[in-house]
């Protein structure tokens, strides 16, 4: 009776703990996002009116970021409705 009890209360903190570490591990996964997408804007600032640094710098990373560039067009394309993006990954209804 009483190990029964203890495996159910075991089960219950590791349901707790995997939905835990899914939500982290979301919210880590955006915030990386959107750390790159800052870089890429700072690489490229001067499409959006933001002062950039050297020509010779952004053209050295250029070969690196392809995948920042990936990012940064598929914001684009998504940027009608960020907040509810936001709202949906932190999960507020």
């Amino acid at each position: 009776m009483i190990s029964s009890m203890v495996q159910w209360v075991r089960r219950i903190f590791a349901d707790f703990d995997a939905a835990h570490r899914e939500k982290a591990t979301a919210l880590t996964v955006m915030e990386m996002e959107e750390l790159e997408n800052i870089f890429a804007l700072l690489l490229l600032g001067s499409f959006a009116g933001i002062p950039s640094p050297p020509t010779f710098l952004a053209v050295e990373l250029l070969p690196y970021m392809e995948r920042e560039l990936q990012i940064l067009s598929k914001r684009a394309k998504d940027s009608n409705d960020m907040l509810a993006e936001m709202f949906g990954t932190i999960g507020i209804e």
